[in-house]
């Protein structure tokens, strides 16, 4: 069974930093893409980005490029995210996942198995 514990989050403001872990179990860790989609009142589930840990292909959504990076310690099977220059746009819950479909696929249409949602809060 494909299992997800994340952890971090938080409240920070305008520009502050926060991480995001995401540990796997269950499954061959190498053989999947991890991630992250965000989710704010209102809207629409979107991707923000993803690792495929056997070749750390990496995929960002545009406007969180150059803020944000994502890292994998496949002795540990888990997943960073590290997030820089936070936004009150970033403000959501931020869902880790898995997916057989990385890179520009990343989709939530093609997760296989969602960790627990925890809140990133960003004041302006």
């Amino acid at each position: 069974e494909v299992q997800l514990q994340a952890s971090g989050g938080g409240l920070v403001q305008t520009g502050g930093s926060l991480t995001l872990s995401c540990t796997a179990s269950g499954f061959i860790f190498e053989d999947w893409a991890i991630g992250w989609f965000r989710q704010a009142p209102g809207k629409e589930r979107e991707g923000v980005t993803c690792i495929s840990s056997r070749d750390d292909n990496t995929w960002y959504r545009n406007s969180v490029k150059g803020r944000f990076t994502i890292s994998s310690d496949n002795a540990r099977n888990t997943v960073y995210l590290q997030m820089n220059g936070l936004k009150p746009e970033d403000t959501a819950v931020y869902y880790c996942a898995a997916s057989k479909w990385g890179g520009s696929d990343w989709s939530p249409t093609q997760v296989a198995s969602w960790g627990q949602g925890t809140q990133v809060t960003v004041s302006s």
